[in-house]
């Protein structure tokens, strides 16, 4: 079974490539990481060289494939797609992405197949992102935590948020695990958004996860327009919060938290990240750029 679920358009040779892995589906708020990834591809003009049986991983009715009508006539299905794309940095060095959707199914016989694939391909570290909402204001960087199997790993990379949870696990910790295992270094990057804004596209916490990259690896890469679309929406959420007193005095509690990091205070009663998402979004509708 593990041998059918990859199949190969090219085995390029590469030297010792880094893994980046950002799989659709699992915690991803601001889709940070989706949007981290997007530009990743972009700017590298990655190639596809393998792809996997999303009929064996995959749920259809979960993930349905697209429908093209044009005048009623149905043109062609568009099936979710999980793929391994080579590319190189900016300074040539070689990378392979691990994208599209995770997998509803076989996840153990996924994790192989990456891992023989990783094998093949000479890859020497697995770098997974991820993005979960924090309490944490929008005025400030975006922050970075890191995890991985090997504790002399984490304490080689210093400045990272490092936190202790117990929370359901998505296949890339599976894969971040079996690369440990086959003694490849393996991290997952997390990127803080603000609470308020998780359920909408937060390009700051992208910028930061392209920028974690680099520091885990050395690797870099272009961020394309990111730190643009950064400010833009730093602006708006500017206007936004600033026209009401009570979320400015909610924004002021989070700065104060961010800047002393100290245990979290009483912080009162905070606005819901709904009802800010809410209001976010009728107010770019006002200025006609939702």
């Amino acid at each position: 079974m593990v041998d059918e679920l990859i199949e190969y358009y090219d085995r390029p040779i590469l030297q010792q490539p880094i893994l980046v892995v950002a799989l659709e589906g699992w915690i991803d708020a601001g889709a940070a990481a989706a949007t981290a990834m997007g530009a990743l591809l972009e700017s590298t003009d990655a190639s596809t060289i393998a792809r996997f049986d999303t009929d064996e991983l995959l749920d259809h009715r979960a993930r349905r494939p697209l429908m093209r009508l044009e005048d009623g006539h149905m043109g062609e299905l568009a099936w979710p797609s999980i793929e391994l794309r080579a590319a190189t940095d900016t300074t040539g060095r070689h990378v392979l992405f691990l994208v599209g959707a995770e997998p509803d199914h076989l996840w153990g016989a996924f994790t192989t197949t990456v891992m023989e694939a990783a094998a093949e391909l000479d890859v020497r570290m697995v770098v997974g992102l991820g993005a979960y909402p924090a309490a944490t204001p929008h005025t400030r960087t975006a922050q970075l935590s890191i995890t991985s199997p090997s504790e002399e790993l984490l304490a080689s990379f210093p400045g990272f948020v490092r936190g202790s949870v117990e929370v359901p696990a998505g296949v890339a910790a599976s894969i971040e695990m079996a690369a440990y295992e086959q003694s490849i270094s393996a991290v997952g990057l997390w990127a803080q958004v603000p609470h308020y804004v998780s359920g909408m596209s937060y390009p700051a916490a992208s910028l930061a996860l392209i920028e974690g990259i680099t520091r885990v690896s050395g690797y870099t890469f272009e961020s394309g327009d990111l730190a643009s679309q950064a400010m833009a929406t730093r602006t708006r959420l500017d206007e936004l919060v600033g026209d009401n007193p009570q979320y400015v005095s909610m924004l002021q509690q989070l700065e104060e938290l961010a800047d002393t990091s100290a245990a979290s205070p009483e912080l009162g009663t905070l606005p819901t990240g709904d009802e800010l998402a809410a209001e976010l979004q009728q107010f770019l509708r006002e200025q006609g750029t939702d």
